[in-house]
């Protein structure tokens, strides 16, 4: 049993929004496998590669009322001050914009920055231009959220790529969130902008790499004196 419990907590869960696809990829391969068996074989590798995609793992979150975490699992792409969206209605002076680029190998699964009341949620369509362009903010289709932060209003900008052709979400206007906590996922490959507000101090690089609901991307205000974890 032992054994059999360590292979178990080796092995990531898949989130059960990409069993369809899991199935779907498995089944056209037996189908196809009919006609020519290399084909079946080509969709296995799609069915493993799919699973990964879908995967669902645990993270430990610092839990202080002063930190950012990462909404997202990828590379930090930009750094910077950039007027809000409209539809988040943060006004229209320039806030600190923290940007985080999802290739199709990371963790799909969205996490929230900070905790909060979830004020809004907008969605917005658009094209679906390259997400790392700095212009995917504005004209690829998205879905925001706003959260009544512990040091103020924050939003989470989840933007759909040349890839990727659904954002889901987990969560409605009126509820809350932990940090750390899931709240969507966007299929294959796209962004997370994370608009902060004033005495917000960004922690990461641009090209740093980030790991969702783990990774302090900034900081609010003064140091608190021990930062305990939760799991989730």
């Amino acid at each position: 049993m032992d054994f059999l419990t360590s292979i178990r907590n080796a092995l990531v869960p898949v989130h059960k929004a990409g069993y369809p696809f899991i199935a779907g990829f498995f089944i056209v391969g037996l189908l196809l496998g009919l006609l020519w068996e290399p084909l079946f074989w080509l969709f296995l590798i799609l069915t493993v590669w799919c699973a990964y995609f879908f995967r669902d793992p645990e993270r430990v979150t610092p839990q202080a009322d002063h930190i950012v975490v990462s909404p997202a699992d990828g590379r930090v792409s930009l750094v910077g001050h950039v007027v809000p969206p409209a539809e988040l209605q943060l006004g229209d002076e320039p806030m600190l914009r923290i940007s985080i680029f999802m290739n199709v190998f990371d963790c799909h699964i969205n996490r929230a920055p900070v905790r909060g009341g979830i004020l809004r949620i907008a969605y917005r369509e658009g094209q679906f231009k390259n997400a790392e362009l700095d212009k995917a903010s504005e004209v690829n289709e998205r879905s925001s959220m706003v959260l009544a932060g512990p040091f103020g209003d924050v939003g989470v900008v989840q933007i759909a790529g040349a890839i990727a052709r659904r954002i889901v979400g987990f969560v409605r206007a009126g509820g809350s969130l932990e940090a750390g906590e899931r709240y969507g996922l966007i299929r294959f490959g796209s962004r997370l902008d994370v608009y902060l507000p004033d005495g917000t101090v960004p922690r990461v690089a641009e090209g740093q790499r980030a790991v969702a609901g783990e990774t302090v991307i900034a900081e609010h205000g003064e140091r608190l004196a021990t930062w305990p974890s939760r799991r989730d």
